[in-house]
């Protein structure tokens, strides 16, 4: 059985890398994300494992199967964080994923099929403009060309850091067949915790998407320029920050809304903008409301920009659809939850996660655990060790299950 000890002085050690004031900073490819990996590589080392770095940057340390040949089962998650992180979103299913593998190795037992953990490259799009990025690339979701093309903030491209990093790059990504796919997290919302449950079984993901909108206004003095002389980019947001929070609840509290990004152009406190920039993040688990919700967005975007004579526009950046997790490995899940003795809750995830992309080509599940107070992306995340445990447990259990003709529980 994973002891929830070796959990979390495993996340404590990842915990110190990128840590600052406000959280954790993490981001793909830069030196502390490297040192993370280059725990990963230490921790599947010494666990015997074979260890291969692809094109796009994912990690798989692979555990050998007693019929080698067969396709493996690929559990694990992501090391990047967002720039105000905690110790446990991603890192919690990279490190459950390595301790299912040496406690296989613990008890001695043999999988027919190989296990692979893996580390997937940049789930939280932080520095670069991909969420998901590296199993994108590796679901043949997104081209590899377009994930090297990728830049940060700084002009730095995803070509550039990998070629830092000394991996082959414009070689053709060869994808395995894999069996099946599984991923433990914190749930990052409160459901779990105020149900006192202690697992979440995950059926399947909501439909999300990213939006930019840039309004194109006038700069101009902020204090000779009469207020209906300005043509001033922020009336548009004003108009829309009420219409589209209106929108998001007419369609239940299911619905989800996020300006995560507001940016103005010249950026000074005595000057009406030139231009105005921010991001929209619309969620819904119904795909009905969902594209409703986009529509009615779009067209108060467009109202907004007419109403007030300014030009502009909205994008969508990003989108992932609602997923549905495949029925057999749910089912491992809930099996493994109900073996161990674990209360358990079929539940949508709100995030997206790597998941969504394996799910495409691969049958997948994931396993919640709660965390407190439903928080996530922020300093104050936390999880008890007893769930953190309970979670890395049901992982190896639904793992086992699909590996071998084992049928009894790992406790």
């Amino acid at each position: 059985m994973i002891v929830g000890t070796q959990v979390v002085e495993r996340l404590a050690e990842l915990a110190k890398l990128g840590a600052y004031p406000q959280g954790i900073d993490r981001g793909l490819f830069t030196p502390t994300e490297h040192e993370a990996r280059r725990r990963f590589a230490g921790w599947a080392r010494a666990a015997g494992c074979d260890l291969e770095q692809d094109r796009a940057g994912n990690l798989f340390a692979r555990r050998r199967g007693s019929r080698d040949g067969r396709a493996p089962i690929v559990v694990g998650s992501h090391l990047d964080t967002v720039r105000t992180g905690g110790a446990y979103d991603g890192a919690y299913g990279v490190v459950g994923a390595m301790c299912a593998l040496e406690q296989l190795n613990a008890g001695g037992t043999q999988t027919e099929h190989p296990v692979e953990a893996v580390a997937w490259a940049g789930e939280e799009g932080s520095r670069f403009p991909m969420a998901m990025m590296g199993s994108a690339v590796w679901s043949g979701r997104l081209p590899l060309d377009t994930a090297y093309g990728l830049t940060d903030r700084a002009g730095i491209s995803v070509r550039q850091e990998l070629e830092r990093a000394g991996i082959a790059i414009g070689v053709p990504l060869a994808r395995q067949p894999v069996k099946a796919s599984f991923e433990v997290h914190i749930e990052q919302g409160p459901v779990l915790e105020q149900k006192a449950k202690t697992i979440g079984v995950v059926t399947g993901v909501q439909h999300m998407s990213r939006h930019e909108v840039v309004v194109e206004g006038q700069e101009a003095h902020a204090g000779p320029t009469p207020m209906d002389m300005r043509r001033d980019p922020i009336r548009v947001l004003a108009d829309l920050l009420p219409a589209l929070y209106a929108a998001a609840a007419q369609r239940g509290r299911d619905a989800r809304l996020t300006f995560g990004f507001i940016e103005t152009l010249p950026g000074s406190p005595n000057t009406v903008p030139g231009r105005l920039r921010f991001t929209v993040d619309i969620r819904h688990p119904d795909a009905l409301k969902y594209a409703s919700l986009r529509e009615e967005m779009n067209r108060l975007v467009h109202a907004a920009l007419e109403r007030h004579t300014l030009s502009g526009g909205i994008r969508c950046v990003w989108e992932a659809p609602g997923v549905s997790f495949d029925p057999a490995c749910v089912a491992a899940v809930r099996s493994a939850a109900a073996a161990l003795g674990y209360d358990s809750l079929e539940m949508v995830s709100g995030a997206g996660h790597d998941s969504c992309n394996v799910s495409a080509v691969v049958p997948t599940a994931m396993v919640f655990v709660p965390c407190a107070g439903g928080l996530s992306h922020n300093e104050a995340e936390s999880a008890l060790p007893g769930d953190l445990e309970a979670g890395a447990n049901v992982l190896l259990n639904a793992m086992l299950s699909l590996a071998t003709s084992a049928t009894a529980a790992i406790s």
